[in-house]
Formats: C-alpha cells, structure tokens, sequence
C-alpha cells in the first residue's frame, strides 16, 4: 500500500502548482499584460479557481486527509507532517462548504474587478467601478452564507486572511490601539516646526531611484537570480515558491520615500516567501498562511529598519550623492527626522507610522458595514470622505486620493485591511525580541549589514512557513498573543526621540 502521506503530499503538489499557476496569472495582469487582455484573463482565472477547488474539496482529498491523520503515529504536533495534516484539514473543512460555481464567479469578478479599478483611479471617477465592487460585495456576501455557525458575517472573510482571528477580538485591539495613537498625535501635534521634511520633496529622476532602490534591496537580500523588480499601479509582492520571488514598486519623482519605502515593504514579503525551508516547498506549508505575520515582515523592515536611526544613517550620504542640489548636505538625523514625522494625510501607503493604522481601522469599519449591508455602494465616497475627516482630520479632494486609493476591494480582497494594523503589533513584538536576540543589532544596521536580521527572522519567523498560527508562533518566539504595548512603547521610543519629548 502506497504510503499515505506521499500520496497527500502529490496531491497538494499538483495543488500548490495550480496556485502558483493562479499567482502568475495576477501577477502579469498587474504587470505585463496588455488592458484589453481583461475579460479573456478574467475567465482564465475564474477556471483555474475551479479546478482547482474541485480538486481539493474533493472526497478523494478527505480519504487521503483521514489515512495521513491515521498514520501520525503519535508525531509532534510541530512536525512537518502533523502541521501539514492539521493545515490541510482545516482548509478542507471550510472550503468544502463553498461551490465549486461560487468559487470561480469570485475568482473571476476579482480580476474583473482589478482591471476597473486601475482606469477608475487613473480617472478619479468612482462610478467606473461602482458596479464592480456591488458584483465583489454580492458574491462575498454569498460566501459569507455558507457558514452558519458564526459570531459575525466578517469573521469568514477575515479568518481568510489570518487564519483563527476573531472581529470581536481585532475590534478589541484597534479600540487599544486607537486610544494610544490618539493621545500620541496629541503629544506632537504642537511640535510640527521641529522636523522639517522638505528633503522628501523635491525633483528625484526615477532612473538614480531605481539605482538607490536596487542598492539597499540588495542589502535586504534581493538576489537576481531568483527575484526580479517590476513596476505596478499599487506595488504587491508574489513568491512562486522560494527560488522565484516578485516584487514590484511604483514611482514618484517629486515625493522619495513612494518608490524607496515601498519596495522595502515588498521586499519584506519577498523575505518571508524566499525564507521557507525546502522541505516545504510545493505543499500548502510552503507559503506563509497568515497575512498579519506576512504584513509584520513588510512594516518592520519599511519602518523599524528603513526609518530607524541606524540605517538613515547609511542612507543619507547615498541620497545626496544620487540626487545632489538640495539634498546634498542631507545627513542621517536630518533624514531620520524628516520621514519619522507625524501629519494626518491622505494615503494609506505613504502614512507614517503613528497615523498609518487610522487608516486601517477607518477601513475596517467601513468593510464590515458593507459585508452586512448598511452602507451601500453608492453611498462609500461620502462615508469615506467623512470617516477621514473624522478620524484624520483632512479633506478628500478627489476619488482617487479617496475611496480608489487601494485597489484591495475591486481585487475581492475583503477582509484583507485588518492585517495591516495586525501586523504593526506583531512587527512591534518580534523587533523586541530581535534586540533582545541581537544586542549590537543597531550596530550592525548602522554599517549597513542587515543580514543579521534577515537570519534571525528567518530562523524565527520565515523558515515555518504556514506551519503555526500567529498566536502559535507568537507564542514561541515572544511568549504571548498579539499585543499593542511592544508597538506603542516602540513609537514612543522613536517621537521622543525625534520630536524632542518624554513620552515615558
């Protein structure tokens, strides 16, 4: 008799290809592929979603699933074949209460989606993809019916993108969050003439970009012989297995930090999806399953690495050298203050770190509100526009610095938002645990060497893949659930620093 596990293990081969298949299609869509490939692009998908569910909701899949399970013979619960059995189990269980007809319609109405969007923010007119997010919220709403047994409508699409979370609990925690944010906004607001930021502003040619951007990737870890770089409309990351990472930016030449921190966001992610042990790949362990801990990876290294002290300070001489005029007599405290300001503002990627999650828990809320159908379509503009009023304080002036700003609805992903505030949190307990790990870690990173951390995240964080949840490798790597404090005392840490306060 064939050996059970091998058996599962092909199967869920031929899976994690079909991903992979599905990966690849998303990601020329977004970065090769001509506009009017739309519609014929959108069917593709829509019909490799249904293979492959059909193929995994299958009963062969649960036969196999029960003879693996049966065959554990007593192995650790953090071995490779009970965390691929309990994972494998779990996806099962729910996919199957999802038809296989439900499934492609959403695959399909997401690329449809996608592509509307990118015209619609090009035009700054929100009623080129009205219809389109009313198709997205309707088939999500159907999905959301196949589970019976939940405390809330969001809780299905939310545990889609961080595995085991609860609305209830991540409510609890933005509500935290908030309240300390609050007060920390407060804090500086009267002290905006102590950072001058104008540095950031000015004529940067995308080609000496390009050329700092490459530099400091290569430092992170890019490697040219299994990652490339491309240009996006909004920059994404797609790992294709751990030899074949894809990571995009876009670029602005009057504003630095869009092209440079935002491929050190998608730089994390790359990190994280190259670091997977081997012995993973092509199984559906191989890829990170939780977005809170993948989107830790990208706001660490963006944030607490490329705007903490230590690395402005390798990075300012390499500024001024590239762009001169201006910026060259730029020095690392001068830097370090400029891209570390607090100022409420408009986008959601260019946010800084203390104001950046307002952005996710405005979005959040209004999700939610549109899941259970007590904001219509028609009506989002106005509630976004009032929400940022509300929360941030500013005036949206046009649809495409609102509402159109993130493509993640069209895209169908719903649910997505939350993880991105999750993930400061996490980021902010696995930096403590780094420091604690590493004591000359400020040494290293202020001569540029920042393979100490990638090796130590990997080891940590990376190399599990989609093995533990995120309470469980927290668990491991820092003793406890998610938590708000390691963040905010790190934010604390850093404006008094560069606002010249005691914040405790």
């Amino acid at each position: 008799m064939a050996d059970p596990f091998e058996q599962l293990r092909e199967r869920m081969a031929a899976l994690a290809d079909l991903r992979n298949v599905s990966q690849l299609l998303d990601w020329d869509q977004q970065t090769m592929m001509p506009p009017r490939g739309a519609a014929a692009r959108a069917e593709t998908v829509s019909t490799v979603e249904r293979i492959s569910h059909d193929m995994f909701v299958s009963d062969q899949t649960g036969r196999l699933l029960e003879a693996a399970e049966a065959h554990l013979d007593g192995a650790s619960p953090d071995s490779d074949d009970a965390s691929l059995v309990r994972v494998v189990k779990r996806r099962w269980e729910k996919a199957r209460r999802v038809p296989s007809d439900l499934a492609a319609d959403l695959a399909r109405a997401a690329s449809v989606g996608q592509q509307a969007w990118t015209v619609a923010r090009r035009e700054s007119e929100f009623a080129g993809v009205a219809p389109y997010l009313e198709r997205n919220f309707e088939l999500v709403r159907r999905y959301v019916d196949c589970f019976d047994d939940l405390d809330c409508a969001y809780d299905a699409l939310l545990d889609d993108f961080e595995p085991g979370a609860r609305t209830v609990e991540v409510a609890r925690l933005f509500d935290e969050l908030k309240s300390e944010l609050i007060a920390l906004i407060a804090a500086v607001a009267g002290r905006s003439d102590r950072v001058d930021d104008s540095c950031l502003h000015g004529h940067f040619p995308v080609d000496r970009q390009r050329q700092l951007v490459t530099w400091l990737l290569e430092q992170m870890g890019f490697d040219r012989a299994s990652w490339r770089i491309d240009d996006a409309v909004h920059p994404f990351a797609s790992g294709f297995g751990n030899r074949d990472v894809r990571i995009t930016t876009r670029w602005d030449e009057h504003y630095l930090p869009t092209s440079l921190y935002g491929a050190m966001h998608e730089c994390g992610h790359g990190l994280y999806e190259e670091g997977v042990a081997e012995a993973l790949q092509r199984t559906p362990l191989g890829h990170p399953e939780s977005l809170g801990l993948h989107e830790s990876q990208s706001r660490l290294w963006e944030n607490m690495v490329g705007r903490g002290r230590p690395l402005c300070g390798v990075l300012a001489p390499r500024i001024a050298e590239l762009f001169g005029g201006p910026v060259s007599g730029l020095d690392g405290e001068g830097l370090y203050r400029a891209v570390n300001r607090v100022a409420p503002s408009l986008i959601r990627v260019e946010a800084d770190e203390v104001t950046y999650s307002l952005h996710i828990v405005l979005r959040f809320e209004l999700e939610q509100e549109l899941v259970e159908g007590r904001l219509a379509i028609r009506d989002l503009p106005e509630a976004w526009n009032a929400r940022y009023k509300e929360y941030l304080g500013v005036d949206v002036p046009d649809d495409a610095q609102g509402v159109l700003q993130d493509v993640h609805w069209a895209a169908g992903l719903i649910g997505y938002f939350p993880t991105y505030a999750l993930g400061n949190l996490i980021a902010g307990q696995l930096f403590r645990c780094a420091r604690a790990d590493l004591p000359d870690l400020d040494v290293q990173l202020a001569a540029g060497r920042l393979h100490g951390l990638r090796e130590w995240l990997r080891e940590h964080v990376h190399q599990h893949g989609a093995k533990f949840s995120t309470s469980e490798l927290l668990q491991r790597v820092a003793g406890g659930p998610i938590a708000v404090g390691p963040f905010v005392e790190y934010l604390k840490g850093k404006l008094s620093q560069v606002y010249d306060l005691d914040l405790g």
